[in-house]
């Protein structure tokens, strides 16, 4: 059996995934109906798939308490479910409810997660990480969420620079708050 995995990214308009400067979480823009959208999302069982750095960041904000979003209540079921730490610098126990550190070449790793694992996989972040998969045809979906802004001189994170080509299908898109776009697309390499 080989499951889904699917990469989860918060996008403004121009492509980055954080902003410096004056923004704050979700660049101010979050609404009711996008919280309750990823609360449903994240409610589902699944499991979580995060590059060390991503997990550095997500335990760091959540040490600290300084963004809002930590609160959320979709951030606390995501640190409730089940997480695979890929990293070859971080050794176990995980500061992470049920979380496992797997060690060596994500490609490799997500290629047995995905043969073994009887829940989807989904990874919020990880940039760096998702575009090596992407390049190795193991996303099989990409959902971007796009927050109207643009970022222009703060922007930081830029979420594809450096990846390879791909075709997208839209197999999914809504709108939350009257604002924000959800975007899940399937990608295949261009060419």
């Amino acid at each position: 059996m080989t499951t889904t995995y699917t990469f989860d990214v918060f996008a403004s308009l121009d492509g980055f995934g954080a902003a410096g400067g004056d923004w704050t979480g979700y660049w101010g823009k979050q609404g009711p109906e996008l919280l309750e959208h990823r609360l449903s999302q994240y409610g589902r069982e699944q499991r979580m798939v995060f590059g060390a750095n991503t997990y550095r960041a997500f335990v760091g904000l959540l040490a600290s308490g300084a963004e809002q979003a930590v609160r959320d209540p979709w951030v606390t079921k995501m640190i409730n479910l089940p997480a695979t730490v890929v990293s070859t610098t971080l050794d176990g126990p995980l500061d992470w409810p049920d979380g496992t550190v797997a060690s060596g070449d994500a490609v490799d790793v997500v290629t047995r997660l995905k043969q073994e694992s009887e829940v989807p996989l989904r990874s919020h972040g990880s940039l760096s990480m998702n575009r090596a998969l992407m390049a190795a045809g193991l996303v099989d979906f990409v959902q971007v969420t796009v927050f109207p802004v643009i970022t222009g001189r703060t922007g930081l994170d830029p979420i594809f620079q450096g990846a390879a080509d791909f075709d997208l299908e839209l197999v999914e898109t809504r709108t939350l708050d009257g604002r924000t776009q959800e975007l899940v697309y399937r990608p295949t390499l261009h060419g």
